[in-house]
């Protein structure tokens, strides 16, 4: 979910100084975790801001070629050497909207790029988003040459034109079936969350054209929930298509994961019904504006194993767990925790995302990672690989230089990571940590210091999006 801040952000309002901010992280938190092997790390937004809340993709027709989405506006960076240079691409963000993002982004099986975002011009009341909410929706646009470049012209998937006790269209996210064999190999679907005033519910809608038209929105939640961006809400939405075509979509409903289940390409869903328990899907992460532990899905193509990752604070502090179904999502394994540091040991790690490499079935993770600072405050990325069916996974240390998220700083609701062939790309926020400031400052700076913190909190250091690139094909050192 973009903010109100994401207006200022695209004027280009940022703090005086936050280049110098960036060189100025803590001392290292010592976490004990290897680098994956052929790792680095590259930003990949032009300039601090209102960045966040990626999405990435892999070529399968040009392995090459990635890209990563962010906001705010809706923007793309495309890499065409695997990963080890990056430029930005124009022509991405709607012209005549004030705010895009929620963005996702994906590659259909012409190894043509599909951008996907929300787009509106002001948010209604605080996580009440549908109550004074002026014209919203969402929109795709395409890239022929794998990202490079980009059409102009947009599909609307769901706009909606401002109206008494309009909706508000929130978190789609985009998925592509790249599978050769499948019956439906080349349809796009898109999955998100309508808040009206009165409650939320999934809608679903499918591309039979590669993006160029869209189906009329239905819904596909059963159960619905409340009107809030909140615990209690239908959020969330994440899916996976088989290698039969069927197509298998989660989300959060309340205190649990629901699964809807279609066998014709997006045509039509089976009910959404409950598959895993969880405490909530909302929850405080300090010094994080807001946090959530929603579900990302995907499947062992060859094995058709299907696994769901999400963050929960069962244990106290918040750890990542992976739950797995070898028979389709009728039965679940017990949650694994992904994380090795020990239980209970009041680390937080959180904002995790997740990608099953089509070629091998490795179960990849990415999140943030708290266990190397006692105080649990400052933050590295860490990388998750599972090799034996999610049973196990090791953690490697994909940055490493830490950083405090500070809560004046959006971080967004999610980070990205894609994998193919043992090479992983995984993209996050990543933002500075402000100077220290004097404890007992002179009576002569005392004005000075309030006027600082006045003009911090006003407007706080902005952000960038980072990629982290790990091979492992490649021995580790």
């Amino acid at each position: 979910m973009t903010t109100d801040r994401a207006t200022i952000a695209a004027g280009g309002a940022l703090l005086i100084g936050v280049a110098m901010l960036f060189q100025l992280a803590p001392a290292q938190p010592e976490q004990g975790l290897s680098p994956p092997p052929g790792a680095h790390v590259v930003t990949i937004s032009p300039r601090p801001g209102f960045s966040n809340e990626p999405a990435i993709a892999i070529n399968p027709s040009n392995p090459n070629q990635i890209v990563a989405a962010f906001q705010s506006p809706a923007s793309v960076s495309y890499s065409e050497d695997g990963g080890s240079s990056w430029q930005l691409a124009t022509g991405t963000a709607p012209p005549d909207y004030k705010v895009s993002g929620d963005v996702s982004v994906a590659y259909d099986v012409l190894g043509h790029a599909i951008l996907c975002y929300i787009a509106f011009d002001k948010l209604g009341t605080p996580q009440y988003w549908a109550h004074n909410a002026t014209r919203n929706g969402v929109f795709c646009r395409r890239s022929l040459d794998g990202g490079k470049t980009w059409e102009s012209k947009v599909a609307a998937v769901d706009a909606q034109a401002t109206h008494p006790d309009m909706p508000f269209e929130d978190k789609p996210y985009l998925i592509a079936d790249d599978n050769n064999d499948s019956p439906f190999a080349g349809n796009l679907y898109l999955g998100w969350t309508e808040f009206s005033l009165t409650k939320s519910i999934v809608l679903f809608s499918r591309s039979t054209d590669g993006g160029i038209t869209w189906s009329p929105p239905y819904e596909i939640s059963t159960q619905e929930g409340i009107p809030r961006d909140d615990n209690g809400a239908v959020e969330g939405f994440d899916a996976v298509a088989g290698p039969d075509g069927a197509l298998y979509t989660v989300w959060a409903d309340g205190t649990s994961f629901v699964m809807a289940v279609s066998h014709d390409g997006g045509l039509t869903f089976g009910p959404s019904e409950p598959i895993l328990r969880l405490p909530a899907s909302y929850f405080t992460v300090d010094g994080v504006q807001r946090a959530n532990g929603f579900p990302q899905i995907g499947m062992d193509l060859k094995s058709q194993r299907l696994y769901v990752t999400w963050t929960d604070y069962r244990n106290g502090d918040i750890d990542v767990f992976c739950s797995s179904s070898p028979d389709l999502g009728h039965t679940w394994s017990a949650p694994v925790r992904v994380n090795t540091d020990p239980v209970h040991d009041g680390a937080d790690q959180f904002f995790q995302w997740m990608a099953v490499d089509p070629k091998d079935g490795s179960v990849y993770v990415v999140f943030y990672d708290r266990r190397g600072d006692p105080q649990n405050h400052a933050a590295l990325i860490t990388l998750a690989r599972s090799t034996d069916g999610g049973n196990t996974f090791a953690n490697y240390a994909w940055t490493q230089a830490p950083f405090t998220p500070n809560e004046d700083q959006f971080m967004g609701d999610y980070t990205g990571i894609a994998a193919l062939n043992g090479r992983v790309y995984g993209a996050w926020t990543y933002g500075p940590t402000p100077p220290a400031l004097p404890r007992r400052p002179q009576p002569q700076r005392r004005r000075a210091r309030s006027s600082y913190i006045r003009l911090y909190k006003a407007r706080p250091a902005g952000t960038i999006v980072q990629v982290g690139v790990a091979d492992f094909t490649k021995p580790s050192k």
